[in-house]
């Protein structure tokens, strides 16, 4: 699953690394947790950075109680909860990592999870916008796959990463066939427990511990 990750890069690193226009400022953070505020890159109908709630509403809901933040690429294309979104409002989440826990000797112990060659990655997502009485309010998810044979080992599922020369194609096309294993080569180091804790900020909750 992926229910925590990091982005520090700011705006314009984004528009240099999908090619964008224009990018509004948002708030990076070392420890980012459902419910805030994320930056997606989607097609509205033009390639954009656009700022989403982490936590699904779909356009059809009747209220707000259930927002996930995962759906699995294995049921996502069927599940009317995520179906029509799947099919028309893909984006991609940018990261420099990610976290997942393991169970070790009754404590989960958190490491944090990034590409070794690159800087950022893309997780595959969607997203939609519900109207409420307050307004419209715009919501995504992060799609998640089975680990791959280098992550296994701390969880059975990581998020889905789509690759750089994919991004158009998921964008613009979608489609099951992108939503596998990370093919690329992946670092996971233990880091502190602080972390579990989502108003703890920092570089430090990145760093390998000794």
């Amino acid at each position: 699953m992926c229910g925590r990750f990091a982005l520090w890069s700011d705006n314009s690193r984004l528009i240099s690394h999908y090619g964008l226009a224009a990018a509004p400022e948002f708030d990076s953070g070392y420890n980012i947790a459902p419910s805030g505020h994320i930056p997606v890159i989607r097609l509205d109908p033009d390639k954009e950075l656009a700022l989403c709630q982490w936590g699904f509403i779909p356009h059809w809901a009747r209220d707000t109680k259930l927002k996930p933040i995962n759906a699995k690429a294995e049921s996502i294309g069927e599940k009317p909860y995520f179906r029509d979104a799947f099919r028309r409002r893909r984006c991609l989440v940018p990261a420099n990592g990610y976290f997942e826990w393991k169970p070790v000797n009754g404590r989960k112990q958190p490491y944090f999870i990034r590409l070794k060659e690159a800087d950022l990655l893309s997780f595959a997502g969607v997203w939609s916008s519900w109207q409420g009485p307050d307004g419209a309010i715009e919501s995504c998810a992060i799609i998640t796959t089975a680990a791959c044979d280098d992550l296994a080992w701390i969880h059975h599922r990581m998020p889905a990463i789509i690759e750089p020369d994919d991004h158009a194609a998921w964008l613009h096309e979608g489609g099951g066939g992108l939503l596998r294993p990370c093919s690329e080569d992946m670092e996971a180091c233990r880091v502190s427990e602080r972390v579990n804790n989502p108003r703890n900020q920092g570089e430090a909750l990145v760093q390998p511990l000794p």
